[in-house]
């Protein structure tokens, strides 16, 4: 036997013996829940008998038969639980096959080539991530059993066949499809692909269905009820979960093994494909995940605070990983790939599925609404700047001469005491003679600024989830049932990919048991009671750091109105400020000299070489 075949088979019998160990745990389980039930069979047949005697004997045996049916009871409705269980299914942009059939083409051969089953289906995640991820649950097994049994020729049928079970969903990150070419595409496709093959044996689907059902009860039971009322009927839930997180403690380990197992395995079976060009497409993984990074933390977030969701998030990807290309020597050559054809053109519509990917970007790491509405309105790359980098300034330099206003800051000496309604005229002078007096100005300013934010981003978090009550109320008049779901995780790497859980979520914040309005299909509320964000991009800030954005964004007013700067995008930095069509990225420097240690020098002197007046009136939001 060759040593690739051997290391598949290592990896194959390693995923096999630790998937039994978890099914002995289920059966361990079993008979726990069965003793005192044998046992009181034997007590009542002893005393049947005449082997003992005596009404002690028999107070015993009823006793034992109340406990045994206790635990009946208690193992029947963790089983009911386990098996009606829907664990969360991670947040997807599913992609039919009619949508694009040249990528379901391209990862058919590419399982033929490997010898495993293909995929049931192709979904894009909004990450730099690719993994396999199976979505059948036992509602979906009855449906499927109940199919083979009106079409005795169909799918699954045949002798010896105990269970339907449907191939896991392919779930790509969307950024690979738009950065990598079509070859680079496939050979980092080949490991995950390879994962199909080892979910298709009876013994780790079984094990795995085990472990995701003990999952879905787990989250299920962490849901908070609301009321009273609510509260008392959710305590036998409480109850189950607590046995169920006991039960996926004991798995955890083989759980973790046995999906080590399959992933070697498929890695070892996935060599024989296209191995050379997998190795440099690695390097194209990498560096489209620190595009994505700079594209999501840099530009995406400043318009997901303002209200406004980039539309084509994934075709920036391009536009960043190209500017890298030129200013980053170590990328040099990147840009020569670019007339090779790319992944995204085996999509029929490729700018439908970028906008739906970068809306469930929004959703995942912003927390927006589901869809676009008052307030939450997608902006094109061309009207980025005016639209988004523009108004960001002048939104927080209003805030931050709302609060000089509530301090009672007078206005700047060089300009006019204040407008027709009485205000204080929002100046620039007025702000740099604040912060460089000889007190604690800054301080307290900072402190304002961060509770005027926090007000800010109260507000809108209210707003949002009033938007989404109102489309769950929308949805939930015309929703059909929800045929549910399960996690898998993985990562497009080149030790090889497969499905399976071990953790209790498919996401962090996931509750799995809360069907969502829909037209069917895999669908589950994964975003529980509030549209809040599952992966936060950045920790919360700083009122220091808050209070020198707010300066930056009133300096940078000041530049468009009186120098005639105008606001631009830069790919990797975000927003930024053009003076002569030039980006100029010395303006921190210069602020956080005045704000942390009150020294307007710095800024002054950077003022004049641009040119503005920070005696005039700048117009605010």
């Amino acid at each position: 036997m060759s040593v690739t075949g051997t290391g598949e088979e290592l990896g194959a019998q390693a995923a096999r013996a630790r998937a039994l160990a978890l099914l002995r745990i289920r059966s361990r389980a079993t008979a726990v829940a069965l003793l005192p039930a044998a046992v009181a069979v034997v007590l009542f047949a002893a005393g049947a008998r005449g082997f003992v005697d005596g009404g002690g004997w028999a107070a015993v045996s009823w006793a034992v038969t109340a406990c045994a049916v206790l635990a009946l009871l208690i193992a029947a409705a963790v089983a009911v639980a386990v098996v009606r269980a829907r664990p969360a299914v991670s947040p997807t942009v599913p992609l039919s096959e009619k949508a694009a059939p040249d990528l379901y083409r391209l990862v058919r051969d590419l399982a033929e080539r490997l010898g495993v089953p293909a995929p049931s289906a192709i979904a894009l995640t909004p990450d730099c991530d690719s993994w396999l991820e199976d979505r059948t649950h036992p509602a979906a097994d009855r449906a499927a059993r109940e199919a083979a049994r009106r079409d005795p020729g169909g799918p699954g049928a045949g002798p010896g066949r105990r269970r339907v079970q449907a191939a896991p969903v392919l779930v790509i990150g969307s950024p690979f499809l738009w950065w990598m070419r079509v070859a680079e595409l496939r050979a980092v496709l080949a490991p995950v692909v390879a994962g199909t093959g080892p979910a298709a044996h009876p013994d780790i689907a079984a094990a795995r269905r085990f472990v995701r059902g003990l999952d879905g009860v787990v989250a299920d039971a962490a849901v908070p009820a609301q009321g009273p009322v609510r509260k008392v009927l959710r305590l036998p839930h409480a109850f189950i979960g607590r046995i169920a997180r006991l039960l996926l403690r004991s798995c955890h380990t083989h759980a973790a093994e046995m999906e080590r197992g399959v992933a070697a395995a498929a890695s070892t079976r996935a060599q024989s494909v296209d191995y050379g060009l997998r190795i440099v497409a690695q390097e194209q993984v990498g560096l489209a995940y620190a595009g994505w990074d700079r594209l999501l933390t840099r530009v995406a977030l400043p318009a997901w605070r303002m209200g406004r969701w980039p539309s084509r998030l994934d075709a920036g990807v391009v536009s960043a990983l190209t500017e890298l290309s030129r200013r980053d020597r170590l990328a040099d050559g990147f840009t020569s790939r670019l007339g090779e054809r790319p992944a995204c053109d085996l999509l029929e519509e490729p700018g439908a599925a970028d906008e739906a990917a970068s809306l469930l970007a929004a959703r995942l790491f912003h927390g927006g609404p589901a869809e676009p509405g008052p307030g939450w309105a997608p902006v094109d790359w061309q009207q980025y700047p005016e639209e988004v980098v523009d108004r960001k300034w002048r939104t927080e330099a209003a805030r931050l001469h709302r609060v000089l206003d509530d301090m009672g800051v007078p206005p700047a000496a060089s300009a006019g005491t204040s407008d027709a309604a009485g205000a204080a005229v929002p100046t620039l002078a007025r702000v740099v003679e604040h912060l460089s007096a000889a007190n604690d100005s800054g301080e307290e300013l900072a402190a304002g600024i961060s509770a005027a934010v926090a007000r800010d981003e109260s507000r809108d978090q209210e707003q949002a989830r009033s938007r989404a009550d109102d489309g769950a109320h929308a949805e939930g008049q015309n929703a059909q049932p929800p045929s549910g779901g399960a996690t898998t995780s993985g990562g497009a790497n080149g030790s090889g990919n497969a499905q399976g859980s071990g953790n209790t979520g498919g996401a962090p914040g996931s509750h799995s048991s809360h069907g969502s309005g829909g037209s069917g299909g895999d669908v589950l509320d994964f975003w529980g009671p509030d549209p809040l964000p599952l992966f936060p991009l950045q920790p919360p800030r700083t009122g220091t750091e808050l209070l020198a954005d707010h300066v930056a964004a009133m300096v940078c007013c000041a530049a468009v109105d009186t120098a005639g700067a105008a606001p631009g995008l830069d790919w990797l930095d975000g927003p930024t400020l053009l003076v002569d069509g030039e980006r100029r990225s010395d303006l921190g420097t210069p602020v956080l000299s005045l704000v942390e240690d009150g020294d307007a020098g710095p800024l002054r002197s950077w003022l004049a070489s641009v040119g503005v007046r920070t005696d005039k009136p700048v117009r605010l939001v």
